[in-house]
C-alpha cells in the first residue's frame, strides 16, 4: 500500500487498515509454518506494510494532539 493511499485516511481508517494487515500477516506466517506459502517475500511486505500504517497513524494522532 501507498503511503499516499494511508494519509487519505482518518485514524479509524488507519486503525481498521492495520488491524487488517495484521490478520493477513498471520494468515501468511501460518501458510509459512505449514509450508504452503510459495512467495515468501509477502511476509516481508506486508510486515513492512504494517510498519508504514502505524507511523502514519502515530503522525495523524500527534497531529490531532497537537491541534487541542
Amino acid at each position: 500500500m501507498k503511503t499516499t493511499e494511508l494519509r487519505q485516511k482518518d485514524i479509524a481508517g488507519l486503525q481498521a487498515e492495520v488491524k487488517s494487515l495484521q490478520k493477513a500477516h498471520f494468515g501468511l506466517r501460518m501458510q509459512k509454518a505449514t509450508q504452503q506459502l510459495n512467495n515468501t517475500a509477502t511476509l516481508r511486505n506486508t510486515r513492512r506494510d504494517i510498519a508504514r500504517a502505524k507511523t502514519i497513524l502515530v503522525e495523524k494522532q500527534n497531529a490531532e494532539q497537537s491541534a487541542k
